[in-house]
């Protein structure tokens, strides 16, 4: 890969993390020069990442500007609908193709994550980490491709569910629920089990939601 295309890559990797780690939120204008300095990338590759987070509808055009994008209720609700069936088919097809090593690697994702029940942000970078190894063990690179769409939308959402009272530690029950589906080869079974999950997690967030009204 060439310089050029390396410093993109980084630079954008660098501004959606930023995005997902809050630093950058819903509304927050974009300069390419802030965003040079605090990052320590040139302006070029942040005026090419910044032009790819625009197509793929994570900021949009403000003027001259460019802002983080927010979701409103009916396109949240939309992509939780996606996401759920996308994720149960994810499932249920690494019931079906998952290797013994990527099912013991699920099955120590979720005893390491006990230890971050108490901590909400990197609780949800590590659930990011057990889904995306669910998609993996899917086995088919077209299902990964559209939930890595997915995942990479969910970074507009300014909260996590599982910074909800308890919801950390049910969430981590439902993961190992789904362990044991996929484990056993129970196909409808892990379907069923993380289709309930995300519809579970969306009800946290709804209320979160209303909370805030």
């Amino acid at each position: 890969m060439s310089q050029s295309k390396s410093s993109v890559r980084d630079a954008y990797s660098l501004i959606l993390e930023s995005i997902d780690m809050g630093v950058y939120k819903p509304g927050d204008r974009l300069l390419e020069s802030d965003l040079a300095d605090r990052l320590g990338v040139s302006r070029t590759p942040i005026r090419e990442a910044l032009q790819r987070l625009a197509a793929q509808s994570l900021l949009v055009r403000d003027g001259r500007s460019l802002i983080v994008a927010a979701l409103d209720h009916n396109q949240m609700a939309e992509l939780y609908v996606v996401r759920r069936e996308l994720e149960g088919l994810a499932a249920r097809l690494a019931a079906r193709h998952a290797t013994s090593e990527e099912i013991q690697v699920l099955r120590d994702m979720v005893a390491a994550d006990q230890a971050l029940v108490d901590a909400p942000s990197a609780l949800a970078r590590a659930n990011r980490r057990f889904h995306t190894q669910i998609h993996l063990a899917s086995h088919n690179r077209y299902l990964v491709q559209q939930l890595d769409r997915v995942h990479r939308t969910m970074v507009l959402m300014a909260t996590t569910s599982l910074a909800a009272r308890g919801r950390g530690q049910i969430a981590l029950k439902e993961h190992a629920s789904i362990v044991d589906a996929i484990a056993k080869r129970d196909e409808d079974e892990a379907f069923k089990a993380l289709k309930q999950h995300i519809s579970i997690a969306f009800m946290t967030r709804l209320k979160q939601e209303a909370t805030t009204r």
